[in-house]
């Protein structure tokens, strides 16, 4: 039997012409091998599998032919170029750096360098992987690359540029490869194929280019394998099947219900998903990208940018048609910031059904008089930030900054002209907060951005002692249950009187201002309905003597901990441990 060559080695460029994705790079070696301006040493850097080390040989072989063609390629018929291509070759040289990287290595070379080449005109040593080399490899090294004999030629190849050292770097004309286009790679593989007496579908040579993200030796490399797989007919379910991707129908389907708001259908495409093996994290970055992909079909000059097969591309532009590009701006920002709290969540599944509820939210028209009432009674998405307190019957507010600075002039939330005004109000219990311009937002119309909890007016703000602003404050502390955190800083913490309404809170530690930062408006709202005044303002510091010369406290030291891991309080709660 015969003995099998992969594709990567049967198909392996031998002239510059036939070297893919890489014009420029050749064009430049072409001619500075046609005007007889070779450097002594070069440098090729880029990712794996993009023709390095291929145009090393490709170039270490044409300047050592003997009857160059008209277009400053290789005869393959001298002496020379046979003895290169049987591998005898006595002027050009390889040398692996990963397994040569000692100084007695480079000594080894540099004795050889010295000896003048019997057949050509140049010596070539193309040492690959140099980033491999030690530190004493490269000084040893340094002096004859910079002054070599005149015949000798290095070609210096790595996927690592930042690891060589300047001076080496100093000492070489550097060329950059690129990653190879997906429209090229497809073109090379449709030529493999139709040289193998195999028939490929374009949607699947194009899942394989995009498979193997830029280099040409690992979309062969995929070429082989599915071709093993499918037995010569390579198709567009087969490639998916055999590479584990996820089809682009999925996509579809779950965009045809994000734009229905079909919940239910969204969450069912999920399941099946996720039944069929595919990771979570895979899913929600293929979702991203999929809503990138409809909005560069969008315009026809966007469309470019969008590298797949003729059916699937149709596909994608008659689907984008159908979403607004504020409703796909939306989609791929909330898609992308699960995709970026994946790793942190602890029911990752629910995170995704979370995002999928969301997505299909968007796709409401907020102009739509039907479904007003039930945009009213809408679940709002919780932030992490938001605690249900069950004595002091508090609804938490998500807040935007601290709230050290004076109070700001406080103004209702103004309506550009044209604008119907929206009365949806919800209060905080028992505090008379009113938190309308929180709760609703217009994406598409300007609102001002300084919103505040407006109170209702009273007729006069009643002035107030030290002792009674104590005693509220310890009073909000006393009635938090789940929040044993800010509880504990509040205890720990007393305000003092700074003015007739403003007070200041010194704490020790960043982790106790930032508690008290976070639930400032909600405190504040407590204080000025428990004393009747609606001037207070809180700021809150550092103490920064406290802070250098002061050791924390067990509770402070606690609370830091159970921070970082909340199953500590769980532990105390369940054994009923105090600090002493």
């Amino acid at each position: 039997m015969d003995n099998y060559v992969v594709s990567a080695r049967k198909y392996r460029p031998v002239t510059f012409r036939s070297v893919v994705g890489q014009e420029a790079l050749t064009t430049t070696l072409k001619n500075a091998i046609s005007g007889n301006k070779l450097a002594h040493a070069y440098l090729f850097c880029g990712p794996r599998g993009v023709g390095k080390t291929t145009c090393a040989r490709i170039f270490a072989k044409t300047i050592n032919c003997l009857n160059p063609t008209p277009e400053h390629e290789a005869c393959n018929q001298c002496e020379s170029c046979v003895a290169f291509d049987e591998q005898r070759s006595y002027n050009i040289h390889e040398l692996d750096a990963a397994s040569n990287n000692s100084v007695d290595d480079i000594r080894s070379l540099i004795d050889q360098v010295r000896i003048p080449p019997q057949i050509g005109k140049y010596k070539v040593y193309i040492i690959d992987e140099v980033h491999m080399l030690s530190t004493s490899a490269f000084n040893s090294f340094l002096k004859t690359l910079e002054e070599p004999p005149a015949h000798a030629i290095f070609i210096l190849a790595t996927t690592e540029k930042h690891k060589i050292i300047p001076t080496i770097l100093s000492r070489c004309q550097v060329y950059d490869f690129n990653r190879i286009s997906v429209a090229d790679m497809v073109n090379h593989l449709q030529y493999v194929a139709q040289e193998e007496n195999v028939t490929a579908e374009p949607e699947a040579l194009n899942i394989i280019a995009q498979k193997a993200d830029g280099g040409m030796r690992d979309a062969l490399s995929i070429f082989d394998q599915t071709v093993s797989y499918t037995a010569g007919n390579v198709t567009y379910k087969s490639v998916i099947e055999n590479l584990n991707v996820l089809d682009f129908e999925y996509y579809f389907k779950l965009t045809d219900a994000i734009l229905a708001g079909s919940v239910i259908k969204c969450l069912l495409i999920l399941n099946d998903i996720l039944n069929r093996g595919f990771e979570g994290q895979y899913v929600i970055s293929g979702i991203t990208s999929h809503f990138r992909d409809l909005l560069v079909c969008k315009d026809p000059i966007t469309a470019k940018l969008f590298e797949v097969g003729a059916s699937i591309r149709e596909k994608y532009v008659v689907t984008a048609k159908q979403c607004s590009n504020a409703f796909l701006y939306k989609a791929i920002e909330m898609a992308n910031d699960c995709d970026l709290n994946y790793r942190m969540s602890k029911n990752k599944r629910l995170l995704l059904e979370l995002t999928l509820i969301k997505l299909c939210q968007l796709s409401e028209n907020p102009e739509d008089p039907k479904n007003e009432a039930e945009k009213k009674n809408e679940l709002k998405p919780v932030t992490p930030s938001e605690k249900i307190y069950s004595k002091a019957k508090i609804n938490p507010v998500q807040i935007s900054g601290t709230v050290s600075e004076p109070k700001p002039e406080i103004k209702p939330l103004s309506v550009t002209p044209g604008e119907k005004k929206k009365s949806v109000v919800t209060t905080i219990a028992g505090l008379g907060v009113s938190l309308s311009s929180l709760t609703e937002e217009n994406p598409e119309k300007p609102v001002e951005k300084s919103i505040s909890l407006q109170a209702e007016p009273r007729q006069s703000n009643r002035l107030f002692t030290e002792e009674e602003l104590q005693k509220a404050w310890q009073e909000f502390a006393e009635n938090l249950v789940e929040e044993k955190l800010l509880r504990n800083t509040m205890m720990l913490y007393k305000p003092k009187m700074l003015g007739n309404t403003v007070f200041e809170v010194e704490v020790n530690t960043e982790i106790n201002k930032n508690y008290l930062d976070d639930y400032g408006n909600v405190i504040l709202a407590y204080l000025r309905e428990s004393l009747q005044n609606d001037d207070i303002v809180m700021t809150i510091k550092i103490s920064e003597a406290t802070v250098v010369k002061k050791p924390l406290t067990s509770r402070e030291i606690f609370d830091e901990l159970v921070h970082k891991n909340p199953s500590l309080q769980k532990l105390s709660d369940e054994f009923d441990l105090e600090l002493s």
